[in-house]
């Protein structure tokens, strides 16, 4: 079966139950949220949610709180050596989002791994194994952490398979970190997702193919390697639909959620559309 929905907002005054409405109105069976803006860290009490209500919808449409993926802020940094009390504030900041993820019911966060901000791959990497060792070993939930594969813009750590593979390995808690592959960070990296097969092959030999949580579905504005990080709509870019689609349907990745993260097209979100025009490619 294929788990398809995109990201979907959370805002007042219905919060869950307003975007578990919204990601049935595109045909989904799958959404990701935050559980407020990703830009800062303010947050709403759980208590607002309407979290009842928004089960009950789930439960008549048969949308398992499985498939609901939630994204960790952008502003947490675990990796930011040169500046230590950013990383603090991401760890603490990470483990009241693990609470948070937990009251909702949800499984898996979603998280960008951070940015070294010039000290380098092994001592990001390193900063970042620390925090998630601090927030994981004092944590007693079984929320999978699934840190996402970067475009590699700036001082990302986590372009390469490789780097995420030596995170995981070191974490205490590994079995609790899990990876998001993102198809537009991954061809920005450098990786050729056209041969999908391909990469997948290598995602397997380096991570193991039953630690890939979740897909974000998304085309690229640049060319490969670019190390942009800038999402394009569904056939538009430089992946390409058939690529794109093959992805979707992708008999390896059938239990994968997998979530569009395209922008809006003159202010209005392309989802249904693009979820539709998907889910309907056969080869």
């Amino acid at each position: 079966m294929i788990y398809l929905g995109s990201h979907v907002s959370m805002k007042a005054p219905d919060y869950m139950l307003g975007s578990i409405k919204e990601a049935l109105s595109y045909g989904s069976n799958a959404c990701m949220i935050y559980t407020g803006a990703p830009q800062n860290s303010k947050r709403v009490p759980i208590e607002k949610f309407k979290l009842l209500q928004a089960k009950e919808l789930m439960k008549a449409n048969g949308f398992s709180m499985d498939r609901v993926i939630v994204h960790a802020p952008y502003i947490i940094n675990l990796a930011n050596s040169v500046k230590p009390e950013t990383a603090q504030f991401g760890i603490e900041f990470l483990t009241e989002e693990l609470k948070r993820v937990a009251q909702i019911g949800a499984k898996m966060l979603v998280l960008h791994p951070g940015a070294h901000m010039k000290a380098g791959i092994d001592i990001g990497s390193q900063w970042i194994i620390n925090g998630l060792n601090a927030v994981l070993d004092q944590d007693e939930s079984d929320i999978v952490i699934a840190l996402e594969t970067m475009a590699g813009k700036g001082s990302e750590v986590g372009s390469q398979f490789e780097e995420l593979a030596y995170i995981k390995e070191h974490v205490h808690k590994s079995d609790r970190i899990k990876i998001c592959l993102d198809t537009c960070h991954v061809h920005d990296a450098g990786y050729n997702i056209q041969d999908f097969d391909q990469l997948l092959e290598t995602f397997d030999q380096v991570l193991g193919l039953q630690n890939l949580a979740v897909v974000h579905v998304n085309d690229s504005k640049n060319v490969k390697g670019a190390h942009k990080d800038r999402h394009e709509n569904i056939g538009k870019g430089h992946i390409g639909f058939e690529t794109l689609a093959r992805i979707v349907h992708h008999p390896k990745l059938d239990d994968i959620t997998k979530i569009l993260e395209t922008p809006y097209i003159e202010n209005k979100p392309p989802y249904k559309e693009e979820i539709e025009r998907l889910l309907a490619w056969s080869e």
